[in-house]
């Protein structure tokens, strides 16, 4: 059994969509980020960085994993789904979740702060991020042309980049010409386990305003 600390987050989604990819039993543990439950000491002990997702594996001596692309990795190899075995493939589909980590995560992460929840409008700043995620959603538009998923056959690293994508609105980013990226991002949705995984934790019934204020408590913790 797996215990999963999370929050209704692009990073929070991966962990759930992977789990229900893989068919993995789960133990739902939902924490508020707005009241701190990722800062408390009981959490610290399985995250020292203070952030969702983490896992716990029961069934190997309670070993705890944080970090979402760190999850991944281990839930694929653990159960040997989502990542091939084959050196070269294998490079491949890590070299697509880091571009997530490294890349997207950090860009449309900072696009949605200063677009959706910064007390001062910054035009420049939202400018500055909006425009270096398009940018990298261009890069997945590029490598998606002529292949139905990123590394071809569907793997973690699409799980990774779809959890970020899909939101790209709330960000305030346009698609508009990136026909291929529409292309995945619908045939990511459809998967169930994907439909699935976004709604885990289910997402709190509140207004963008409230939304907001929640999200600046947050960030000025």
């Amino acid at each position: 059994m797996i215990d999963l600390y999370t929050a209704p987050t692009p990073n929070g989604w991966k962990a759930s969509i992977a789990l229900e990819e893989m068919k993995l039993p789960y133990n739902l543990i939902a924490l508020s980020l707005t009241d701190g439950d990722q800062k408390k000491p009981g959490f610290l002990k399985i995250n020292p960085n203070g952030r969702i997702p983490a896992i716990v594996d029961r069934d190997a001596g309670d070993f705890a994993v944080f970090e979402s692309g760190a999850i991944l990795i281990y839930l694929a190899e653990k159960t040997g789904q989502l990542l091939p075995a084959e050196m070269k493939k294998r490079s491949e589909v890590i070299q697509w979740l880091m571009f997530q980590m490294g890349g997207i995560g950090p860009m449309q992460g900072q696009a949605n702060v200063f677009y959706r929840y910064f007390p001062e409008k910054i035009q420049a700043v939202i400018d500055r991020y909006q425009h270096e995620t398009r940018r990298l959603f261009e890069v997945l538009d590029t490598q998606l042309k002529d292949r139905e998923y990123l590394c071809d056959e569907y793997s973690i690293a699409d799980i990774a980049n779809w959890s970020w994508v899909w939101i790209h609105e709330w960000s305030g980013i346009d698609i508009t010409g990136l026909d291929s990226l529409k292309r995945w991002i619908d045939l990511m949705a459809s998967r169930p386990a994907c439909a699935k995984g976004v709604q885990i934790p289910k997402r709190p019934e509140v207004t963008p305003e409230e939304t907001a204020k929640s999200t600046q408590k947050i960030l000025m913790k």
